[in-house]
């Protein structure tokens, strides 16, 4: 395997090539196969006829689009969508709102203090508008796992 950014050549499947930094097969300027220097624009090498990958085509994610769009309809609010994409940083504050969310409105219900009742509902619905913002970007296809790759594969 060659790197497509420098062209050196890589032993085994690394995430960064020792040679430039960059991610292997995200450059445009070698073929991976052979490592001969390629057209940015060639979908195939010329010298070795291997199909040239596209720089964007390892960036998409392993994970299912169906399963975090279906979570995050569902069980949006507790932040499961997010704990599924490894984006654990976002996951907790999400799930943590609502619970305090909750905790709140109940305490608020059970002592006839609607201040309290009140806060227990701008964090639902706080939350609830974060959920919705996530559905959207989910079912579109621009939603990211924590790698930053697009969450694209059905």
């Amino acid at each position: 395997m060659f790197c497509r950014n420098c062209g050196k050549e890589l032993t085994g499947i690394p995430e960064i090539c020792l040679g430039c930094g960059a991610r292997p097969l995200v450059g445009t300027s070698f073929c991976s196969a052979c490592g001969a220097e390629t057209n940015p624009l060639a979908e195939i090498c010329i010298k070795c006829g291997a199909r040239l990958a596209k720089a964007g085509a390892v960036d998409i994610s392993p994970k299912s689009r169906l399963v975090t769009t279906l979570t995050v309809f569902f069980v949006g609010t507790l932040g499961v969508h997010r704990f599924y994409l490894g984006k654990i940083e976002t996951a907790l504050p999400m799930l943590l709102l609502t619970i305090v969310g909750y905790i709140l409105m109940s305490v608020g219900v059970a002592t006839y203090l609607w201040g309290i009742t009140f806060f227990g509902y701008l964090f639902i619905i706080a939350v609830g508008i974060w959920a919705f913002i996530d559905f959207i970007f989910a079912v579109s296809g621009n939603m990211k796992d924590k790698e930053g790759k697009l969450i694209k594969n059905w």
